[in-house]
């Protein structure tokens, strides 16, 4: 083996190991965007669930306040 044959081999090896950083580096910002979109996914759904308990809470609320007028209404009624 002659010396320029080892250099292109180590120019060969030294190139793909750059494009394998370069595929590394994109994978990891790809990564870190896909990371901080399901954070944000989560918090729009956590601020969903909480919408729809405070729905839920007056929904309950307004209920029990027809529920307690027609009760008095049967009352007034009734007399």
């Amino acid at each position: 083996m002659d010396n320029a044959f080892i250099l292109d081999q180590f120019d060969q090896i030294e190139q793909k190991v750059e494009r394998l950083v370069d595929k590394c580096n994109a994978l990891e910002a790809t990564n870190f965007e896909l990371q901080n979109k399901i954070k944000r996914l989560e918090e729009e759904i956590q601020g969903k669930v909480e919408a729809e308990t405070s729905y839920a809470e007056e929904k309950a609320l307004i209920r029990s306040k027809i529920d307690g007028l027609l009760a008095k209404l049967d009352e007034v009624a009734g007399e």
